[in-house]
């Protein structure tokens, strides 16, 4: 192989922020242009095959240099003669420690070319983690279950973080190379190859993404310069991005934007948006929102935002939002749950209408569990910017042994179906977490493969964590080191067409359906929507000029003949859908019905 030569940068515009840190092709296979900001070094150079390739200087801490490689070159940085993994990988084959690999992100050849992205309101999401949603926990094994997905129902599916992350396993939450897709799943291509058939399907496919802190193994930001981040802001997670610094806030756009160009994914979910802390002009988020939509095409954003902020959508110009007010109340509903924040919520048939008619709960009460007052009234939003949920990784990783809502005794069969007849036959937009449309008998603990003292901070600070939660305490936590945690996470694809399995599994495809099909189910303006209670029933009403649907739950502990309660609510009495499978509208407890208008 022939010995790369460095070749003469161009200056850089006086204080431009020159663009494409990292490596990049050069068009015409000419080579590759290496690039590094950094403030520590004097000195900087590129390491290939083991050679050090000076970096010319351009001023305001800028090095450049080409070099006649291509891609699968792997290389470090090194600044005044220390070697550094590069923070701008595009891919990370030997994990964050190690060398990256030139990467042409051009190279895949495209099929479905002609998929434009879903509107919110045609989506269902379908959130999974990639490691668990198969036996082999890779892209090119969850491709294989992709027609499923599209066969239930589904039309979005919502990836768990992918940017490269420490270890062989994890949730991807402690990322670190924000553009490199984590090497244990696959290489880029096969992640392109995975959303293109997505595409073929009819199946958008949206990333989450963590723009508000790093993971605190294999984050080299700081090694090129400490300005990144800010004392001025504090994390959960320790300090602030600093999002007024030109090179963060460009590798936070740009990489939003690489996702959506170059692997075509139609959208991001952005984690934990209130801990995006920015004092600059434009807030981070409304840039992301604006170049995100600059792109062309469907392409959107949602927020996981607790605060219940519909300025977001209105004014931040982000699409929608997850609603862990309707999760709580329905926790609440079906478990008596009362630990943890669960305690500032009430369950039962009128606190469930309650979020329903106002779109979340909190609209400026005060929040007890920061001692202020939380959110803003809903009224400005349309159906489709609230994302609702019955489970979601959070929300099951978030117990001692991640059991999910559906593993709980006091939470039937029935009734967990249906819970889920009502979030599916809403017009707002329904999330469903990996295996719970089939009753999955797989829990999803947290888990982690961080080494040293590190893995024994995150197992003993897990612990800490959600002391509040019950069951967490004494030997009741899964370790989320072992290995043995990983896999009980594994879904059994096999239990789908076994008892109550595929009993609920053939009424999420039925409602889905229905949502799909249905004229008025499919409607999503939510001024067509009312919601109330008698006693411990929940009735929803859908009224369109194509008709009128209505929803009844029985939430108590006596079966229920609903004829009276129909007529005196005026309410359609034809039998539209049973969430037991009947052709009658009685309702033991936990049993939902859907109903239509006659004629």
């Amino acid at each position: 192989m022939t010995t790369p030569t460095s070749a003469t940068a161009s200056p850089a515009p006086s204080g431009a922020l020159t663009p494409g840190l990292g490596a990049h092709l050069l068009p015409g296979g000419s080579g590759t242009r290496f690039r590094v900001w950094t403030t520590t070094a004097r000195e900087v150079a590129v390491r290939v095959n083991g050679e050090d390739h000076p970096m010319q200087p351009l001023g305001s801490g800028m090095f450049e240099t080409v070099l006649p490689v291509g891609a699968g070159t792997h290389y470090k940085f090194v600044l005044d003669g220390q070697a550094w993994p590069d923070p701008y990988a595009r891919f990370l084959p030997g994990g964050v420690h190690g060398e990256a690999e030139v990467v042409d992100l051009n190279a895949y050849g495209w099929k479905n070319t002609e998929w434009r992205g879903l509107p919110l309101g045609e989506c269902v999401f379908y959130e999974l983690h990639v490691g668990t949603f198969t036996p082999e926990g890779t892209y090119r094994a969850a491709m294989e279950r992709l027609p499923d997905l599209a066969d239930l129902g589904v039309t979005a599916v919502e990836l768990m973080p992918l940017a490269a992350f420490p270890g062989t396993r994890g949730w991807g939450y402690d990322g670190v190379a924000l553009s490199a897709p984590y090497a244990p799943y696959g290489r880029p291509e096969d992640l392109m190859a995975f959303i293109d058939a997505a595409h073929g399907l009819g199946l958008a496919v949206f990333l989450d993404a963590v723009y508000n802190h790093f993971g605190p193994d294999g984050n080299y930001l700081s090694v090129y310069s400490p300005g990144y981040f800010t004392e001025r802001f504090h994390t959960p997670w320790g300090a602030g991005l600093d999002y007024a610094e030109p090179h963060m806030r460009r590798l936070i756009t740009d990489n939003a934007r690489m996702w959506l160009r170059d692997y075509r994914l139609d959208g991001l979910r952005l984690d934990a948006t209130q801990a995006m802390q920015d004092d600059s002009p434009t807030h981070i988020l409304r840039e992301l929102a604006d170049r995100v939509h600059a792109l062309g095409g469907t392409h959107l954003l949602l927020a996981e935002d607790y605060r219940n902020l519909p300025e977001l959508v209105t004014e931040t110009h982000l699409d929608g939002m997850w609603v862990d007010d309707f999760h709580h109340v329905l926790r609440v509903t079906l478990t008596g749950d009362r630990d943890g924040y669960y305690r500032y919520y009430e369950g039962g048939a009128a606190a469930v209408a309650n979020v329903i008619g106002r779109g979340w709960v909190y609209e400026g009460q005060a929040w007890e569990q920061e001692q202020a007052p939380r959110g803003r009234p809903a009224d400005a939003l349309n159906s489709p910017s609230f994302v609702y949920f019955l489970q979601n990784h959070d929300q099951v990783g978030n117990r001692a042994v991640g059991d999910r809502i559906h593993h709980l005794k006091r939470v039937s069969p029935a009734l967990f179906r249906g819970a889920s007849t009502l979030l599916l036959s809403l017009p707002t937009t329904p999330l469903l977490f990996q295996g719970q449309e089939w009753l999955a008998s797989a829990p999803f603990p947290f888990f982690s493969d961080h080494h040293g003292e590190l893995g024994v901070l995150v197992s003993e600070g897990r612990k800490r964590e959600f002391a509040a939660f019950e069951g967490f305490g004494g030997d009741t936590v899964l370790d989320p080191q072992a290995e043995a945690t990983f896999r009980r996470a594994k879904l059994d694809w096999a239990e789908r067409t076994e008892g109550e399995h595929a009993r609920t599994l053939a009424l999420y495809r039925e409602v889905l359906r229905l949502r799909r099909e249905d004229p008025v189910l499919h409607d999503r303006e939510r001024r067509n929507l009312t919601a109330g209670s008698v006693g411990d029933v929940l009735w929803v009403r859908h009224k369109t000029e194509d008709g009128e649907r209505a929803l009844l739950w029985n939430l108590g502990a006596t079966t229920l003949d609903p004829r009276a309660l129909l007529l005196s609510l005026d309410l359609p009495t034809a039998v539209l859908l049973h969430s037991e499978g009947r052709g009658d509208a009685t309702l033991a407890p936990g049993e939902a019905v859907l109903l239509r208008s006659e004629g």
